[in-house]
């Protein structure tokens, strides 16, 4: 290992969907952290790790700093704003506008708090022309003091190279933390469960709100196929029809879309069952919550 050779922990911060979870999945070149335009989308952090010859960067990606509504809202927005003060650098991703409206405002005020080196990372500039980017650079520079400010696409992966380059100018210098290899380290079976989610929003689009979990009830190996059953939890009798659809229709349309995508992340055939539960206001209870996975003392 080089006698230079840097590592430390990055979060990812920024307002719900401006593309933290694309960010993580190009930078890796591996779908981790789930995807969908609709806000909290992203739950428990996910460390992800990019290992490169002059150091290594653990990601952890946050849920969106927003205000709670309900105690699976709070618990996210506390991990957030812990998060921040336990990272050698924050990335916060914002969208390509002056607009600076009251959700920035009030990540501005969090930032406040905190001593870590904070780069704006101004994401979706391949949406705007070149010349306006330094209108949206001016107005960001005025409400907070940033270490970096870099302009990305993180679809296209648009200047993500010089953006890895200005994170490790800020980690400090000490050996890797995981082996090369290593990806993520997060559970094969909450991967599968967060792909299994993530499919579930894009498929139901807006006729769900993001109050589903998915619980993986089992996951088996057999010879070269994997064996798993997974049940779709909502909070309403009427969104249980919503996603079994006109004959079971809805349902199988998650189930294809899922299955696709976890075959290609286990490089394996997969049977997928898939059925749907309801248990009201999971969301308000402690109980559940951890039943999902997400840990309270996070």
């Amino acid at each position: 290992m080089r006698a230079d050779y840097k590592s430390g922990f990055v979060t990812l911060i920024g307002r719900p969907n401006v593309g933290k979870s694309t960010l993580m999945n190009y930078l890796i070149g591996q779908k981790i952290a789930i995807t969908s335009n609709k806000p909290q989308t992203t739950r428990n952090r996910i460390q992800t790790v990019l290992t490169r010859e002059e150091g290594q960067i653990v990601f952890v990606d946050t849920p969106g700093i927003h205000k709670a509504k309900n105690k699976l809202g709070e618990y996210m927005v506390n991990v957030a704003e812990r998060t921040l003060n336990e990272v050698d650098v924050v990335l916060w991703l914002v969208e390509p506008t002056t607009f600076i409206g009251a959700g920035e405002k009030h990540i501005a005020e969090q930032l406040g708090k905190v001593k870590t080196p904070v780069i704006l990372v101004i994401n979706k500039v391949d949406m705007v022309k070149k010349e306006e980017v330094l209108t949206f650079i001016d107005a960001y520079r005025k409400i907070y003091d940033f270490a970096e400010i870099v302009p990305v696409s993180a679809r296209s992966g648009e200047n993500t190279d010089a953006l890895v380059k200005v994170i490790f100018k800020y980690l400090p210098y000490g050996p890797q933390f995981y082996d090369e290899d290593t990806i993520t380290d997060q559970p094969e079976r909450q991967i599968v469960a967060e792909l299994i989610r993530e499919k579930a929003l894009h498929c139901l689009n807006e006729e769900i709100p993001h109050g589903i979990a998915v619980a993986i009830d089992k996951m088996s190996y057999r010879r070269k196929i994997v064996d798993i059953d997974a049940t779709i939890i909502c909070e309403r009798d009427s969104h249980k029809g919503i996603i079994i659809g006109k004959q079971g229709a809805m349902l199988k349309k998650i189930g294809s879309t899922a299955r696709y995508e976890i075959e290609q992340m286990l490089d394996t055939k997969v049977n997928l069952q898939l059925w749907v539960k309801v248990k009201k206001d999971w969301r308000d209870s402690d109980y559940l919550i951890r039943n999902f996975g997400y840990k309270k003392e996070d």
